[in-house]
C-alpha cells in the first residue's frame, strides 16, 4: 500500500496516478520568469559612475578601458587622472 493510498484509502491507485500525472503536466508547463524582470530595481550608471565603481573595486585603468570598451584616455579623465606627456 503506497502512501497516497493510505491517506486516502477510498481512492483507487490509477486515480492517484492519473493525478499524480496531471499535477506534474501542470507543474512543467508553469513559466518561469528572469530574475529582474519586471521588478523596476535596475539602476543605470552613467560611464563615468562604471569606471568609478570599477576603480574602487581595484581593477586597473588598463582593464576599465578593454571591459567597458572605452580608451585608457577616456578612463583617465574620468578619474581625474592627468597622463605626463613627453
Amino acid at each position: 500500500m503506497s502512501a497516497i493510498s493510505s491517506l486516502f484509502p477510498n481512492v483507487s491507485s490509477s486515480a492517484t496516478g492519473a493525478a499524480a500525472s496531471n499535477a506534474s503536466a501542470n507543474s512543467a508547463t508553469q513559466e518561469v520568469q528572469p530574475a529582474g524582470s519586471g521588478t523596476g530595481d535596475t539602476v543605470s550608471l552613467s560611464p563615468a559612475q562604471q569606471v568609478h565603481q570599477l576603480y574602487q573595486q581595484g581593477q586597473a585603468v588598463s582593464q576599465i578601458a578593454v571591459n567597458l570598451s572605452m580608451s585608457v584616455e577616456t578612463v583617465n579623465s574620468y578619474l581625474n587622472i592627468s597622463s605626463a606627456k613627453i
